[in-house]
């Protein structure tokens, strides 16, 4: 099954490029270009790409609040996006991510984290870049004062609880799979059952929630 791709990024040489190191991949297909965040919302919603490619800075509109428009809260249908940078600014990561981004990448990242990148977005899983990661989640790990984390609607079940940590420490579906000596379709399954408890709409959430909630320590 071929990957396509929607790639938005103001600047000309840079999403000529991207799309050039995505086109050159076995399995990936760059369906449009994008020059703007207004433009790369109306690509995004005519071509429905399995994953979207998005620049931090746009003119009209920023990639933060594109993805807020594609798969932000109330969007019945959201799409896959990951979000690229130049600047590597805690207020950029924390606002993708919460804006329903699956990705957050450095555009100094390579090529070989930039597709596995779009191919974690596609199987609904998420990757953050490496040198972010720690920081990022350390901030999530403590929550604002006064705020108190959502707590489950119903508590999670031990299995439930395994894949919560799995998940949120990076792991893939296929990794946790193996470890927990447990189908493919069970862990979808689990992680399904996991977001509809805590209000998460995806595995990014998921990791933001358990580390809020002290269940994983840095």
């Amino acid at each position: 099954m071929t990957i396509r791709v929607l790639v938005a990024d103001d600047q000309d040489l840079v999403r000529t490029g991207l799309a050039m190191i995505l086109d050159a991949q076995p399995g990936i297909e760059v369906v449009g270009q994008a020059a703007d965040g207004l433009e790369a919302v109306q690509f995004a919603r005519r071509l429905r790409p399995d994953v979207c490619l998005f620049d931090v800075r746009m003119p009209g509109l920023d990639g933060i609040g594109a993805t807020r428009e594609l798969a932000g809260p109330g969007v019945d249908d959201p799409l896959a996006i990951v979000v690229i940078t130049t600047f590597d600014l805690d207020e950029y990561v924390y606002g993708a991510l919460k804006a329903g981004a699956r990705g957050f990448l450095l555009k100094d990242a390579g090529p070989d984290l930039l597709v596995q990148a779009i191919h974690a977005a596609a199987n609904g899983d998420a990757l953050i870049a490496p040198k972010i990661t720690a920081r990022l989640l350390a901030a999530f790990s403590e929550p604002p004062t006064g705020r108190v984390p959502v707590q489950p609607v119903d508590p999670l079940t031990t299995r439930e609880e395994q894949v919560l940590t799995a998940a949120a420490t990076g792991r893939t579906n296929a990794e946790i799979a193996t470890e927990l000596h447990i189908s493919l379709s069970t862990v979808k399954t689990h992680l399904t059952s996991v977001m509809g408890k805590v209000g998460a709409r995806n595995r990014v959430e998921i990791a933001m929630w358990a580390y809020e909630t002290g269940r994983i320590k840095l």
